[in-house]
């Protein structure tokens, strides 16, 4: 079974945090949830994404996430695989050198790599998008384009590969994405 890397943060979205971590464990691999500037047993607040008829999604208070592995020990070598997920956390981690570069890592190594929602925005950040086919919510769009990529419309839970590469608009393509991705490992 895989080792996997989550990169997550504060007001990360609860279901693409949860689901993701847990699914994967229930399937055998082991998952690492780290955030830089916090160890093993700190939490991260995560929010709850909802669409409601709204023009965009409406967030809700989620839960506390216990970390399981501290960002500052760990080295993406020992991993097979990356997983980032949305919600607010990849706004501001993509301002972290160390994440970038770790990031980058893994698609350096041609690594299998899933992110959904607004974690493309980390990937964008890092540079990695050039020539690739990406789907992330729909706000993400204009960051894909200008990293390289081509933004792909799909529907809401459904999820697309490229190469190594597994992204999905939003937490209804967990089904399809973790398919997908689990698929690569």
């Amino acid at each position: 079974m895989s080792k996997i890397l989550m990169i997550t943060g504060d007001f990360v979205e609860d279901y693409e945090n949860m689901v993701p971590y847990q699914a994967l464990m229930a399937c055998g691999h082991t998952v690492d949830a780290v955030c830089p500037g916090k160890k093993a047993g700190d939490t991260v607040k995560t929010a709850i994404h909802d669409f409601e008829g709204d023009q965009t999604y409406t967030e809700k208070p989620g839960h506390n996430f216990a970390l399981n592995a501290t960002f500052a020990d760990i080295n993406a070598d020992d991993y097979d695989a990356l997983y980032i997920p949305g919600g607010r956390a990849p706004e501001y981690l993509r301002l972290n050198d160390a994440v970038i570069e770790m990031v980058r890592s893994f698609f350096v190594a041609d690594k299998p790599v899933s992110s959904i929602c607004h974690g493309p925005q980390l990937l964008a950040a890092a540079g990695v998008l050039e020539g690739k086919r990406v789907s992330a919510y729909p706000a993400c769009e204009p960051e894909v384009k200008l990293a390289g990529g081509t933004y792909v419309t799909v529907e809401m839970d459904e999820a697309i590969t490229d190469g190594k590469l597994v992204t999905g608009p939003a937490w209804p393509a967990h089904p399809a994405l973790l398919s997908q991705f689990m698929a690569l490992l």
